[in-house]
């Protein structure tokens, strides 16, 4: 059990509150995408040196396993959570809204891959660019998606997803990262 001290940083939230835990994922993917940004503007000067490897190898290691879980989270458990939480109902938005967001998901794995193959070449060591227009393709997709799932999404699935629901979801999401959360 996470315990948070007064004048200390809140706990991270768990499987125990997903829709919190999958908010504070797109906190952390803002920042691997601040990093990436960064790394672009460090390359020129210093190459692939040990500052360079080692975030190249951070932002790798983040978009490839905690937001390709993010994804799965949200298109295995959450959607079609809010789906059937809609069940009988008129539910052509919601699945517009659903429909809109596994695109984007798609979009954001095919801007992904180029960025990944030179992160790969900078985590081991050797020169790559990283185009300044393909990081903020990426980065500006991400900050919009992002917006997109904590104004429109959550907040309905906060709303029309029960307790019991959102406990299963907690626990595939557990389950997903080897019985840990976050």
């Amino acid at each position: 059990m996470a315990v948070s001290f007064p004048g200390g940083p809140a706990p991270a939230p768990g499987a125990d509150d997903p829709l919190a835990l999958l908010s504070a994922c797109h906190g952390r993917i803002a920042r691997q995408c601040a990093t990436l940004g960064r790394l672009a503007a460090h390359l020129p000067a210093h190459g692939s040196d040990a500052a360079a490897r080692t975030a190249a190898a951070s932002v790798l290691r983040y978009f490839d396993t905690a937001a390709a879980h993010h994804h799965e989270d949200e298109e295995e458990d959450l959607f079609p959570a809010l789906i059937d939480s809609m069940a009988g109902s008129d539910a052509v938005c919601l699945h517009a809204l659903v429909d809109g967001l596994v695109a984007e998901h798609r979009q954001l794995a095919r801007r992904w891959e180029p960025l990944r193959r030179a992160l790969s070449e900078i985590a081991d060591g050797r020169r790559a660019d990283l185009p300044a227009h393909e990081i903020k393709d990426f980065t500006d997709a991400y900050a919009a998606h992002i917006r997109r799932e904590e104004d429109e999404l959550l907040p309905m699935a906060a709303r029309l997803i029960s307790d019991d629901a959102l406990a299963a979801i907690g626990q595939a999401m557990k389950s997903r990262r080897g019985g840990e959360a976050g």
